[in-house]
């Protein structure tokens, strides 16, 4: 199983966009292909050190993907190939 990793912080706009981007991907894919955890930076200061200029990320198997933007199309390519 793929684990997609989406790092933000409450009340950010883009966080929330990038979300419903995970979210439609996601759920797009057989059940079960990616396990989503979600983290915030405002409950990590290593997380905040590391992210604060860059939020939303989104990490797959540990591996940065992207930042600020969610492209729906190049998440769902990375998801796919992470699963093959």
């Amino acid at each position: 199983m793929t684990t997609l990793t989406l790092i933000g912080k409450p009340d950010c706009h883009l966080c929330d966009v990038a979300r419903e981007v995970v979210e439609t991907v996601v759920a797009d894919l057989p059940e079960d292909a990616v396990a989503v955890e979600e983290l915030s930076i405002a409950d990590d200061p290593a997380l905040y050190a590391v992210w604060w200029e860059k939020i939303p990320v989104v990490l797959i198997d540990g591996a940065l993907h992207g930042h600020w933007r969610v492209s729906p199309d190049r998440l769902r390519a990375a998801l796919e190939a992470a699963a093959h």
